[in-house]
């Protein structure tokens, strides 16, 4: 056997230096398989440097295009002519063929107006996108409502814009709601320019406007541009900027024409060009040196000047011009094109939900995950509209995208560009556009990825509403299309309330005033051949504390089988003025007289206990409950014993605590001629307004007072009467102030008088 082994080993012995001199051979010539993996991970690197080259290509080509787009918003006071001045843009930069007006007579109506009521009131109700393109540049535009009522389409536009017009009208000035959308620009940071409209009325005075915007709405502004002529005389404008002079021809004012600056106008217009340079030269620092050095400042100097102030939200340059006359519109769109931002330029910030919601800062850039806004829903002929604001990445039909607010996995059947309401087929979107999706189930306000990051954008401000009406569908088989409507405005409009008065039975719907919930009844009944019984309007009151009250309450009850028991003790008390919240509870039980797991049932309790108190059945708020004792038993304790015992103590103790009721007051704006200021003082005092600001203007009067909302239902036709139609007012919500004794004994005699005849 040994002998085979060393036989063997030695025949392997001698075949070894034939197979050294075969391994050479055998390196040069790899396996077919080894060769074909080696080819294939060759052509999967060309084609990896192909894509990435490609993909270099695409986000170098969509940056070069972000830099060419501007998404603006277009807002004012309540017919200052934002929807006028939106029609003229369309129309100049080619997307409408002719343009029509506002309540025209030919009955056609403004293209961004394009829901009948619009048409029929002369007021826009929806907030309405378009885009169009100036000089190569895209433009996405997005019309918003004036009326107060109407805010949150103002609120939710802005939220998602990187820059705004703010129009002002050359007669009206700064009015209520111009301070109101101010305020709502400066909360979400938005570089704006200004435009002054109506400069052929009667009366226009642009610079007192310019004065005005300084003092009231605290602008860092100036004029970019000096009108030729005012009134009937108003011709065209100066540019301070190129100093040229511009005119407008044709039948609407399509031919700009350019020229020197009319002799008569020099003295000014060097006056003026002097002022804009030195209000532009207090906030930048590279004007300011040239300025200081007594050197020539260039047009392309001072316009690189005015558009780092303008994006750093430093200085507001102004425009002004005549939309219904057809005349500065261009040069406003060149402004638009020269000072407002593009999406690159403009910091947006949003929340990581896997890191406690740490604040990111988005690049801004196709090459990142997609990151989407959905700002505001519509239900269209297809199905429900769905708005979205792409900050990051691409998105493109047929991608799966993640809700991140309600973690799903949508798929995008169609994706368009709305152009008012009508819409065009695209087959994908990515950073800085603003386009529209069908079929996607979601909120106002959800956020959408693609799944890789799990980031949520900053949330909109939404107000409280301030009015409240029950309504009922006339006939009863038009019940199921009367929810249908309610469901669907309330998914559009995060303003719009329904409920259910647990104790009439009756629908409530609430708004931010008559206007509005009357626009959503019209529409129930235009829209879904619903007719509606309204009942009258009813003030949103409030109810509140204002002293520390005990309460020791034992519920208790045996009933056969297990009982029910729980004990809490505490007390409540007034929240300090500026608290966050409108409701605290606080567990200070020390030991374990309650066990841990019934404290929840025990917040709830007290929760439920605070919708509605007991002086007028309405919520109670900035109340602080103290819990600090309270007994259990081993079998009969439950979550439910623990929840009425609270809801019951609230109750025991709240008259002791000496409830007040709160209203909604109302900041009231007037404007009527002087002669009718005895009247219509002498009718706000008999409203219980307080007046809070008198002015002059011209011929007529501007008072601010503060009102009770439940004080001006029908005050429309009341100030109509006093003025002869010739006054006119503005009211948005102020704040919940308590009402006097004699108020509150009447509502509450009539709350228990209502509850007694049920």
């Amino acid at each position: 056997m040994a002998m085979a082994r060393r036989s063997a080993s030695h025949l392997l012995s001698s075949f070894r230096p034939f197979s050294l001199l075969l391994q050479p051979h055998l390196a040069d010539s790899p396996s077919p398989a080894a060769a074909a993996a080696a080819a294939s991970a060759r052509r999967a690197m060309s084609a990896a440097s192909a894509l990435r080259a490609r993909d270099e290509k695409d986000v170098a080509r969509c940056r070069e295009s972000m830099a060419r787009m501007r998404n603006i918003g277009i807002s004012a006071h309540i017919d200052s002519g934002k929807t006028t001045l939106t029609e003229r843009v369309l129309y100049y930069t080619g997307r409408i063929h002719e343009i029509h007006e506002v309540r025209g007579r030919d009955g056609v109506g403004a293209k961004m107006d394009s829901m009948d009521l619009e048409r029929e009131k002369g007021i826009t109700i929806q907030s309405a996108a378009t885009y169009c393109t100036w000089k190569d540049y895209q433009i996405n535009i997005i019309d918003t409502p004036g009326h107060v009522d109407f805010t949150i389409e103002v609120e939710r536009a802005l939220r998602v814009l990187d820059g705004a017009i703010l129009v002002l009208c050359s007669v009206g000035g700064v009015q209520s709601q111009s301070i109101t959308v101010d305020r709502q620009m400066r909360r979400y940071e938005i570089p704006r320019v200004a435009f002054i409209n109506k400069l052929d009325r009667m009366g226009a005075d642009p610079w007192k406007v310019l004065n005005q915007a300084r003092s009231k709405l605290r602008h860092h502004n100036a004029a970019v541009q000096v009108p030729i002529g005012l009134e009937e005389e108003f011709e065209g404008l100066v540019d301070l900027v190129e100093m040229k002079a511009y005119k407008f021809d044709g039948s609407s004012g399509q031919n700009v024409t350019a020229s020197d600056v009319p002799l008569n106008m020099e003295d000014l217009v060097t006056e003026k060009r002097r002022e804009l340079i030195e209000v532009v030269s207090e906030v930048d620092d590279q004007l300011a040196e040239a300025f200081l050095n007594d050197e020539p400042i260039t047009a392309n100097q001072l316009k690189a000047a005015i558009r780092r102030a303008t994006v750093a939200q430093k200085f507001i340059p102004v425009y002004m011009g005549s939309a219904f006359k057809n005349k500065g519109v261009q040069p406003l769109l060149d402004g638009v094109l020269d000072y407002l931002p593009c999406p690159l330029e403009v910091d947006n910030y949003a929340l990581d939900q896997n890191k406690s919601e740490e604040k990111v800062l988005l690049a801004g850039t196709p090459a990142e995950p997609l990151v989407a806004l959905a700002f505001k829903l519509e239900e269209g002929r297809f199905g429900q509209l769905t708005y979205l604001r792409i900050y990051d990445g691409i998105i493109r039909k047929g991608d799966f995208i993640y809700n991140v607010n309600t973690g799903k996995k949508i798929k995008v059947p169609r994706l368009v560009r709305m152009h008012s309401n009508e819409m065009e087929d695209i087959q994908e979107a990515y950073a800085g556009q603003i386009v529209a999706v069908f079929g996607v189930d979601c909120a106002s306000g959800d956020t959408f990825t693609d799944g890789t990051v799990k980031y949520t954008m900053t949330s909109m401000n939404v107000p409280e509403p301030v009015m409240s009406l029950a309504v009922s569908p006339i006939s009863k088989d038009s019940g199921g299309q009367f929810s249908k409507a309610l469901n669907r405005f309330q998914r559009e409009d995060p303003t719009f309330r329904v409920g259910l008065d647990a104790e009439s039975g009756q629908t409530i719907i609430s708004g931010m005033g008559e206007l509005h919930l009357d626009i959503y009844v019209e529409r129930i009944k235009r829209e879904y051949k619903v007719d509606a019984k309204v009942g009258k309007p009813r003030v949103n009151f409030r109810e509140t504390i204002t002293q520390r009250a005990e309460f020791d309450y034992l519920h208790k009850k045996q009933s056969g089988g297990q009982g029910q028991y729980g004990r809490v003790c505490g007390y409540i008390e007034p929240l300090p003025s500026g608290s966050d919240g409108k409701f605290e509870f606080d567990n200070m039980i020390i030991g374990q007289a309650i066990p841990s797991n019934f404290i929840p049932a025990i917040e709830k309790g007290f929760r439920e206990a605070c919708n509605s108190g007991s002086l007028i059945g309405h919520p109670v708020e900035n109340l602080r409950i103290v819990l600090t004792d309270g007994a259990s038993h081993q079998v009969d304790s439950s979550e439910l014993a623990f929840k009425l015992a609270a809801i019951y103590a609230l109750r025991q103790c709240y008259t002791s605590a000496k409830p007040v009721i709160l209203e909604p007051v109302m900041k009231v704006e007037l404007k009527f001629p002087t002669e009718f200021q005895g009247t219509v003082t002498g009718d706000m005092n008999k409203r219980k307004g307080i007046i809070v600001g008198n002015e002059q203007e011209g011929d007529d009067t501007i008072v601010v007072c503060h009102v009770p909302l439940n004080n001006m239902f029908g005050y429309a036709t009341a100030i109509r009467s006093v003025t002869q139609g010739k006054g006119e007012f503005t009211m948005e919500y102020l704040e919940h102030n308590v009402v006097s004794q004699d108020v509150q004994m009447q509502l509450v005699n009539s709350y228990k008088a209502a509850k007694g005849t049920e």
